[in-house]
């Protein structure tokens, strides 16, 4: 394949900072990030943001088939070009994913399993993340390109001052791991912030919790970092201040705590305590 700026040049392209394009240029960066995710002839891979179908062509010799989508209709005659050949392995679907809807997408997935990589807008990635962790057919992995600041929240541990209610959702669906930080310059054009890949990891190891409980109870808990955890449970869930106290007390834990020094475990034992 040409090289990805020449075609770009070629086709007068111009980035649209709307749609937060930073592109990935640097081969060993994305086989990097292919490696990462674990993809294989097996997989079924949804790429979110194709742009100039870098990430996507790299997809396709690890996987077994990629579904791209890519908002962008500017992209249509560069990714014609970049991902030539390929058809029999890749779809590109030229809309939103944000709009596109959940049976649309089943269909599109012929209701096969898979997995998600992406290098993502940071504009959507707690939208998107969120959407995939608790979509009825979730995924078996998301393995995103985030700024760097979101991947220390997102896997960050009770105590940590980036602890909040975002790291304990990812918790109650799987584990997330900071697979590798990416430098700025690595991005064509080059944004702000530093980067880094994030993989998650889902599993079913809290399937038998009522998991709406659980974030209501941990909603709350953050909704006003300054207040202790009980304040927070009265004002938020409406429960008395001894009804709060005695479920801290039956956990062994002070009644002057804060929530963000609760792991996801505990959150889980307070929402059942409390909610039932």
């Amino acid at each position: 394949m040409s090289d990805i700026k020449q075609i770009l040049q070629d086709h007068n392209f111009r980035f649209n900072k709307q749609f937060g394009q930073n592109f990935i240029t640097d081969t060993n960066l994305l086989q990097a990030m292919v490696k990462d995710s674990g993809v294989n002839q097996d997989d079924i891979v949804v790429e979110i943001g194709a742009g100039a179908g870098t990430l996507t062509r790299e997809l396709t010799s690890a996987a077994g088939k990629v579904l791209a989508f890519e908002i962008d209709r500017n992209l249509v005659p560069i990714l014609g070009q970049t991902l030539k050949g390929l058809e029999d392995k890749v779809e590109v679907v030229f809309r939103d994913i944000q709009k596109v809807s959940d049976d649309e997408l089943d269909e599109l997935l012929g209701g096969k399993d898979y997995k998600v990589v992406a290098n993502l807008p940071y504009y959507i990635t707690t939208p998107i993340i969120m959407r995939f962790l608790e979509r009825a057919r979730r995924p078996k992995s998301i393995t995103v390109m985030i700024q760097k600041e979101v991947g220390v929240r997102l896997t960050s541990t009770a105590t940590d001052g980036d602890y909040g209610v975002i790291t304990l959702a990812i918790a109650l669906e799987g584990k997330a791991k900071i697979m590798r930080d990416v430098p700025r310059y690595m991005f064509t054009p080059q944004p702000n912030v530093d980067s880094c890949i994030v993989r998650i990891d889902l599993d079913d190891k809290y399937s038998h919790v009522d998991k709406a409980k659980v974030k209501k109870v941990i909603k709350c808990a953050f909704a006003m970092r300054r207040k202790t955890l009980v304040n927070n449970l009265m004002s938020g869930l409406g429960v008395s201040r001894e009804l709060a106290q005695k479920a801290l007390n039956d956990m062994g834990l002070d009644e002057r705590i804060r929530g963000e020094v609760l792991d996801i475990d505990q959150f889980i034992k307070l929402s059942e305590l409390l909610l039932g």
